[in-house]
């Protein structure tokens, strides 16, 4: 499982968020997704941690924090939705428009 951290600061670095959760424990992934078009840093980050107890320590002790200027949002990350629907528009089209003559 990995913890969803909110509300970061722009100026963030994976180091900093490193640094932080490793006083609750042995971190072993970060990731700060960044825009597309722009390169910046989405205001959001997930740190995967090696132990659900030290993620639940981190959570505990960071969750309405204080960092960097801003009150953090830490909590479980929840599995990714499948954006994909499958088609465009999906549906049976109507005969009309379907048939030869």
């Amino acid at each position: 499982m990995s913890i969803y951290i909110g509300n970061l600061s722009y100026e963030v670095t994976e180091a900093d968020l490193n640094a932080v959760f490793a006083e609750y424990g042995s971190v072993k992934r970060v990731q700060l997704p960044t825009d597309r078009e722009t390169g910046r840093m989405r205001g959001f980050g997930f740190v995967e941690m090696s132990s659900d107890a030290e993620e639940d320590a981190a959570i505990e002790a960071l969750d309405g924090a204080e960092w960097m200027g801003r009150d953090l949002k830490v909590n479980k990350a929840k599995p990714r939705e499948n954006r994909n629907t499958g088609s465009f528009g999906g549906g049976r089209r109507n005969d009309r428009y379907s048939r030869s003559y």
